[in-house]
């Protein structure tokens, strides 16, 4: 089955009415920095990151006020007790502020509280319903409102979701990509599948698009090269997890990196110049490059399954080499290939190749 993101590419059109999000003393430049903990936990480690960060030349700071967790139990964000907190950051730092929002009562509660923007969450814009919901709360607002990708990889989804939101009146909109979930152990914690984004790039090229790099790698050490890549494939932003003590963090601790430890990954980018051009070589062969990455970890995925059903068929005293499958699979490939404009003989060697591979990883638990 096609992706999702595949679906609407014929007929598709710019329908969303865009402008750009500016704020004053923010300088128009790549990138756009947001940054500020995953969560406000008390007023001191509040004012202490937003401090240090301010000092790093941070204009924008986050922090999330209600967090939504995947299991009860955990630390759900202190509410809107933490709203002054974010005042008084804006009031002292001259720093803009911004939260997630999942309610029509958390919209209300942030528009009172005066914030600057506004975004919304993976699990919140994976539910049309919920982003209904938001529309109609934000309906005649004029707040810049970020939106996150859905957890699943759905661009359709995700384009729904702002154009619920630019129907109710929402002109500054922008897009937040932070990797998609997935059940697999992945060097990830969600994985990256930069492709989807640069097909909503393609689509809407006026829409402000920033990469979440804290929550695509999940570990500290994985931000630096996120946020490279990010600004390699012309993304206009980053918003990032900074604590002023992350080791300490009530919530995703491991993803949080300390206002000094960004300031040091911010200075060592390299923005190279934006390109307009559709044949840009360079633009083309990192594209490339993620096709073939995606590849590889689905050939991984499948040696995976091809070693399990060696094991059931060691276990059962089954044949390794099934001659009837082999062809199915051959001439099943070689047809799927000719109509996505592929060689048939083309797909037969390269699933010859993945067979061999797969034999041989199955001999190997057979003779174990």
């Amino acid at each position: 089955m096609a992706d999702n993101y595949h679906l609407s590419i014929i007929n598709s059109k710019n329908i969303m009415e865009l402008k750009p999000i500016k704020l004053a003393g923010v300088e128009d430049k790549r990138p756009l920095v947001i940054a500020g903990p995953c969560s406000a936990e008390t007023e001191e480690q509040v004012m202490e990151t937003a401090t240090q960060l301010a000092k790093k030349g941070v204009k924008i700071f986050r922090a999330g006020i209600w967090k939504p967790r995947t299991k009860p139990g955990g630390f759900e964000g202190v509410g809107v007790e933490g709203l002054g907190w974010m005042q008084r950051v804006k009031q002292e730092t001259g720093m803009y502020v911004t939260t997630e929002v999942a309610t029509a009562k958390h919209v209300e509660e942030a528009l009172k509280a005066d914030m600057d923007l506004l975004w919304i969450g993976a699990r919140t814009s994976a539910n049309p319903f919920a982003m209904q919901e938001l529309a109609d709360a934000l309906q005649g607002v004029d707040i810049p409102v970020l939106v996150k990708n859905p957890v699943n990889p759905d661009l359709e989804l995700w384009i729904g979701g702002m154009e619920r939101l630019n129907n109710a009146g929402i002109t500054r909109l922008g897009a937040i990509h932070r990797g998609f979930s997935t059940y697999e152990k992945k060097i990830y914690r969600n994985l990256p599948q930069w492709h989807i984004p640069l097909e909503l790039r393609r689509r809407y090229p006026d829409l402000p698009i920033l990469c979440d790099p804290s929550h695509i790698g999940g570990k500290r050490e994985l931000i630096a090269p996120l946020c490279q890549q990010a600004m390699d494939l012309n993304f206009d932003g980053l918003i990032v997890e900074s604590h002023c003590s992350p080791d300490k963090a009530w919530s995703d601790a491991s993803q949080q990196v300390t206002p000094d430890s960004l300031e040091y990954i911010l200075e060592m980018l390299v923005i190279r110049a934006e390109t307009h051009s559709t044949e840009d070589l360079g633009q083309l062969r990192k594209q490339i490059d993620l096709c073939d990455d995606n590849i590889i970890q689905e050939l991984a995925k499948r040696m995976r399954v091809a070693r399990e059903i060696g094991t059931f068929k060691k276990e059962n005293g089954v044949t390794v080499f099934q001659n009837t499958r082999y062809n199915e699979i051959l001439e099943k490939r070689a047809a799927q290939g000719e109509q996505c404009e592929m060689s048939g003989e083309f797909m037969k060697k390269i699933f010859e190749a993945i067979h061999e591979e797969s034999v041989r990883q199955q001999m190997e638990i057979i003779n174990k």
